[in-house]
């Protein structure tokens, strides 16, 4: 890990190159004074952003087997459930159905987009919704 200030030797050698030039140099990068919170936040969204972490919503009945057919469907296709919330009290969803919203991981955008397309043959309702943005993914 090498923070910013840690550059320093490299933006000396670029800053006058020719007094290195055709020598052996080592440059000493150094550093490392970033909070893991902050790390562990960049690098997840990282993976948002590649699409190796996407957050899908279904909607599905709801009725007892409905969420292990979901899981099982995103499991044959590769896919690793990180978190799940499923929803059926409030007054935007109908009565009868559940709005299942479930974060993966998966090897990119496409084979994510492989995911919600096997759900979707299997008759469950679903899109990908927005990446590192506040969008939610609904039109508007």
């Amino acid at each position: 890990m090498v923070e910013g200030a840690g550059a320093a030797p490299l933006a000396a050698l670029l800053a006058d190159p020719h007094r290195y030039a055709g020598k052996r140099v080592g440059l000493v990068v150094s550093g490392g004074n970033i909070d893991t919170r902050i790390l562990a936040s960049i690098l997840m969204r990282g993976l948002v952003r590649e699409g190796r972490l996407v957050r899908l919503r279904a909607q599905i009945t709801d009725k007892p087997g409905t969420l292990a057919q979901v899981a099982q469907i995103i499991g044959e296709g590769g896919g690793n459930i990180v978190e799940t919330h499923h929803q059926r009290l409030f007054y935007d969803v109908p009565v009868k159905l559940a709005e299942l919203d479930v974060v993966l991981e998966t090897r990119d955008s496409l084979h994510a987009e492989e995911i919600r397309a096997a759900l979707e043959a299997a008759g469950f309702q679903s899109r990908i919704l927005g990446t590192t943005t506040h969008d939610d993914g609904a039109a508007g």
